[in-house]
């Protein structure tokens, strides 16, 4: 079978086309053919040696695929060959077939594509797992979303307007905001780009208050980081939640006395340690998820799709932050 893997630090233009065995399912495991991968910021990240997590080169990157199961191990029963599948991997998605935990399989609804399926999981699993466990969204309440034209903002506005909120949306260009619009948010708002000096910040922060009102915003989504963080924190509400889900922009230093000063709280999103921890509470999510999808509630938006030979370009535009919502390698 043919991979697409990292053998060396380094960026996209690192990754190399390679033939390597076919995988054969041991006890207890499923082999997938893979049809389609979709692209994340932490695939940027697991190459560059800069995720929490580092496998053992060489490996490929790609952690949410849908396929085929192509075979079956010992001991496995509630899955046949020809299943259409999602499964969530961590990695290794930028391969032909895969082996996959059937812990980790998710049924892909007739009718839905490979590419849809592939971009369910990771984004929607994270954010309803932001909103509902560390946000306590409340329907009235009113939610800014940073970055809100990538594949987990976009899952934020409508998950957002699913849960009853207003949504404020936060994105860097016109095209990006029309995107938001497209998912259902209420209002959108044009920042520029980092790097701010101090008066900059201040503007961004004057921005961000006339956006969401004077009550501020309860929920604050923010999987962008760097700059826009504190500012975006001087609009929160009274005993408001901050949501820490990603850094593409940089890690931020927020001044404490800012959560002092509104009583709020900042709170970290680690969705794959949350599943992993309490895996009854992530499968309610996710089928709350399903339920919402079939309902039409919530879609995922793929915008761009890439042959098994350019997956090096998808995760050089996720990396150049110039995706608008999901970015999908098609493999089989």
């Amino acid at each position: 079978m043919r991979a697409l893997v990292s053998k060396a630090v380094g960026g996209p233009e690192t990754l190399e086309m390679v033939a390597l065995p076919d995988p054969v399912a041991g006890p207890g495991q499923v082999v997938v053919a893979v049809k389609a991968c979709a692209i994340n910021f932490p695939d940027v990240l697991i190459i560059e040696d800069k995720y929490q997590f580092k496998p053992q080169r060489p490996f490929a990157p790609g952690g949410e695929i849908a396929g085929t199961i192509a075979s079956i191990g010992e001991g496995v029963t509630g899955w046949a060959v020809g299943d259409r599948v999602i499964a969530m991997l961590g990695h290794g998605g930028l391969c032909e077939k895969v082996i996959a935990d059937p812990a980790k399989l998710y049924r892909l609804p007739e009718g839905r594509s490979f590419a849809e399926g592939a971009s369910l999981i990771l984004t929607y699993g994270t954010t309803i797992h932001a909103l509902l466990d560390r946000g306590h969204i409340k329907a009235g309440q009113t939610l800014l979303v940073l970055g809100a034209a990538g594949g987990v903002g976009l899952a934020a506005i409508e998950l957002g307007k699913a849960f009853g909120a207003k949504v404020v949306a936060a994105v860097s260009s016109e095209e990006k905001a029309a995107a938001a619009k497209s998912a259902g948010a209420d209002e959108t708002l044009i920042y520029a780009r980092a790097p701010f000096d101090k008066d900059q910040s201040k503007a961004l922060a004057e921005q961000f208050k006339a956006a969401v009102g004077r009550d501020g915003a309860h929920v604050i989504y923010d999987p962008v980081g760097g700059d826009y963080a504190e500012p975006a924190l001087r609009s929160i509400a009274w005993e408001g939640k901050y949501l820490v889900v990603g850094f593409p922009a940089g890690i931020p230093k927020l001044p404490l006395n800012l959560t002092l000063l509104k009583s709020c709280d900042v709170c970290g999103v680690f969705w794959g340690a949350f599943a992993a921890r309490d895996p009854k509470a992530n499968q309610a999510h996710i089928e709350t998820l399903f339920d919402l999808w079939e309902a039409g509630k919530i879609a995922p938006r793929v915008t761009e799709t890439f042959a098994f030979e350019d997956g090096g370009k998808a995760i050089a535009k996720m990396a150049a932050r110039g995706a608008i919502g999901k970015l999908v390698v098609e493999v089989g």
